[in-house]
């Protein structure tokens, strides 16, 4: 209990570990650094009897038609029965200024009846983005993290095989037209929307790269002017600034998790004028049978004589003595924790809390 109580210090006190605040690319995104999302569809080879039922995937057939067509063989009519090729759905992202000839990581994803792409080879497929344009391209072996085992009358499996991933598995054969040297202006969008973040890195920016330079226009964004700066080219100015440590604000939040008992609190929480009693009702049913049997020599059978008893009580109830106005959660959960409640029976009396209007915080229930 008392590690769970320092780990929940940690969790109400971030200034502890983060005296320093957090660096602004962590907080925010810069416009125009991103990434863009790519998808293909291919064709895994190489399996050990695990592909795709061509009678219930009849695309597999298709393009394993197609891919033979193009290396120069002629299938034209011919009926496939193989059971080592699966069709599937090649993702990746394309990360923000990759140039043509660097490697990106590729996830692989069977769509029709293969049990398993464990120890499959994606061939060559091309990777298109939203403008249908190819910027990649896919091939390599395949990494899958499930496992799956059968036998004639049981099947078990663990974890997702017909799911996995190529590590830069796919090249980069065009690049994202973007020219951010030419920027005149450069928008940050915070992550979280906060007036107190947002003018907090206004401030900041301010501060270490010149007065004017950047404008908060509203909770999550802030508007950098890149033309009256003194860098030499945006990206030194954002080289400049993205390490900049700005203490951020946050909403006061309670999250639980009932399935798990997982309770998160953050800093600004605070609690009104308030009593708590918590108190268990213990219900407990007892079977104690006698066996009674006859005397010696004597006629009779031995009889089961059934002997229950059932009885409802309450358990200490566990009360608290008046919590003064203002009181920060997390004295309130000291003491909780000081009397050994229980994860559960303290989401029951934060709910309870909050019911009453003496909780001031988003209580999110997950």
């Amino acid at each position: 209990m008392r590690q769970t109580v320092l780990a929940f210090l940690l969790i109400l006190f971030p200034g502890l570990v983060c005296a320093q605040g957090v660096r602004l690319k962590d907080l925010a995104d810069f416009e125009g650094v991103r990434g863009n999302d790519l998808v293909g569809y291919g064709l895994v080879v190489g399996l050990d009897g695990t592909g795709d039922g061509l009678r219930n995937a009849p695309f597999t057939e298709d393009i394993m038609s197609n891919i033979l067509e193009r290396l120069g063989v002629n299938v034209t009519g011919e009926q496939f029965r193989a059971k080592n090729v699966a069709a599937v759905i090649v993702t990746a992202e394309l990360q923000p200024f990759a140039r043509a000839g660097s490697r990106i990581d590729v996830t692989v994803s069977a769509i029709g009846d293969a049990s398993s792409l464990r120890g499959g080879t994606l061939v060559m497929t091309p990777l298109n983005a939203a403008d249908g344009q190819i910027y990649a391209v896919a091939q390599g072996s395949i990494i899958a993290g499930g496992v799956a085992a059968e036998g004639e009358a049981a099947r078990i499996v663990q974890g997702v095989p017909t799911a996995g991933s190529i590590p830069s598995g796919a090249t980069v054969e065009r690049e994202v037209a973007f020219e951010f040297g030419a920027m005149g202006r450069l928008v940050l969008a915070l992550k979280n929307p906060d007036f107190s973040t947002a003018y907090r890195v206004e401030r900041a920016i301010n501060v270490a790269a010149g007065a004017g330079l950047a404008t908060m226009v509203d909770a999550g964004t802030i508007a950098i002017d890149l033309k009256s700066t003194s860098a030499n080219s945006p990206s030194h100015l954002l080289a400049q600034i993205e390490n900049l440590r700005i203490e951020p604000d946050t909403l006061a939040r309670v999250v639980v998790d009932q399935r798990s008992g997982t309770i998160v609190i953050s800093e600004n929480v605070r609690v009104s004028r308030v009593a708590v009693s918590k108190g268990n009702l213990t219900l407990t049913v007892e079977e104690q049978p006698i066996v009674v049997q006859p005397n010696p020599f004597a006629e009779g059978e031995t009889v089961v004589v059934p002997r229950s008893s059932a009885r409802i009580g309450n358990a200490p109830a566990v009360s608290l003595a008046e919590v003064p106005g203002s009181t920060t959660l997390s004295d309130v959960i000291t003491g909780l924790n000081a009397l050994g409640i229980t994860p559960n029976d303290l989401i029951d009396i934060l709910k309870t809390i909050k019911a009453a209007g003496a909780l001031h915080a988003d209580f999110v229930v997950m």
